[in-house]
């Protein structure tokens, strides 16, 4: 039965992580794209921090090729990263055992993945590979996937359908907006910061969701 495992590992564990040591307050996701062959999660995303020089956030990682800043709207700086295909780390591991990354995101606290394997027993093959490598994963959650009431709440998280309905409900959508994304978050009790991302990645999940499902209705280009 298709499976779905969150673990974490310690925030220098990963090859993005130094920024940590510089930049403490900083979040930083990697952006799901659809994978090509030799490219492995090329493009990450820094939030909460506005830094003149990003890109020299990031000391030499034995992980890391190369980083150059893509583009930036406030303190949100979209990058893309050459991994080290020669490194044993997560992303290589998870490469290797064929099991897909669902999230990551990193804070000064602690890297935090969710992945999904077909079987429950890919997530054990995942786990003892990196034991084997020593890297530092601890598991916080496994569950099996069960049906849901509809496509949409499977692709998101609680947080997430949450922010969703409150913007829609005190009209955020609509044209002009009756709510303002700090008064969102006020009503959430979180900040302007985080009621932002999970608009984001929720939007971002309904549209990857919605594409998987009408992919094999749309014409290919040749």
């Amino acid at each position: 039965m298709a499976t779905e495992a969150t673990f974490t590992v310690p925030p220098d564990e990963f090859p993005l992580g130094s920024i940590f040591a510089s930049v403490p307050g900083v979040t930083v996701e990697l952006e799901r794209v659809i994978p090509r062959e030799g490219v492995i999660i090329p493009y990450f995303w820094v939030r909460g921090v506005d830094i003149d020089d990003v890109e020299a956030a990031f000391s030499t990682h034995p992980g890391v090729k190369t980083i150059r800043l893509i583009d930036s709207v406030d303190d949100e700086y979209l990058l893309r990263v050459e991994w080290d295909p020669e490194y044993e780390g997560i992303l290589s591991t998870l490469g290797e055992t064929e099991i897909p990354l669902i999230t990551a995101i990193g804070t000064d606290d602690q890297w935090t993945f969710e992945i999904r394997g077909d079987h429950r027993s890919d997530i054990a093959t995942f786990q003892q590979r990196c034991r084997d490598r020593d890297i530092p994963v601890t598991l916080t959650a496994l569950h099996a996937l069960t049906p849901v009431e509809t496509a949409t709440e499977a692709a998101l998280t609680d947080s997430q359908l949450e922010a969703l309905v409150l913007a829609y409900e005190r009209g955020y959508f609509n044209s002009p907006r009756d709510v303002t994304m700090a008064e969102l978050g006020e009503e959430l009790g979180i900040s302007q910061q985080a009621i932002a991302s999970r608009l984001r990645r929720g939007h971002r999940r309904i549209l990857g969701q919605t594409l998987t499902a009408l992919e094999g209705d749309v014409p290919r280009h040749k």
